[in-house]
């Protein structure tokens, strides 16, 4: 179980795993040996709303990083998701066909999208922020949309 880093902004509370890496997007990136489990930070998950449907890239598909790996449908709006790593698309969770809602309720557990066999994980790795950089990054985010409001 990993650990988190949490920040309350009026009453949401957003946690960051502190055991993998993150885009600017907010999707992590988890090393499991030579793959990579691919998902969506508790911020982004939040912040898009109750997730509908998910397309996954199918198992198989090559993606550079950057790369459209799904896209989720929740009742705000289609958000393309891209790729924190390079590679191959080796497995697909399959909660997303039935319950794509895992997303929300599980999203640094059950609610992974795919597993990646990754071309170069430690070059990909420098790329993406380390825990702590997400998470100044969603307490500037987080206080963005709460002068929205």
């Amino acid at each position: 179980m990993p650990e988190f880093l949490e920040l309350t902004v009026d009453k949401f509370t957003f946690r960051t795993a502190t055991d993998r890496h993150y885009n600017n997007e907010g999707v992590w990136a988890l090393a499991e040996g030579n793959r990579v489990r691919i998902g969506l930070s508790d911020f982004l998950q939040q912040r898009s709303g109750d997730v509908a449907f998910a397309e996954v890239k199918p198992e198989g598909t090559t993606l550079a990083f950057g790369d459209e790996v799904a896209v989720i449908e929740t009742i705000k709006a289609d958000i393309s998701l891209p790729s924190p790593v390079a590679g191959k698309v080796a497995e697909v969770n399959p909660a997303m066909d039935i319950t794509p809602e895992v997303i929300n309720q599980d999203p640094y557990g059950e609610g992974w999208l795919a597993v990646m066999e990754a071309d170069d994980w430690e070059s990909d790795r420098a790329r993406l922020l380390d825990p702590r950089a997400y998470f100044a990054l969603v307490q500037e985010q987080a206080e963005e949309e709460m002068k929205k409001l």
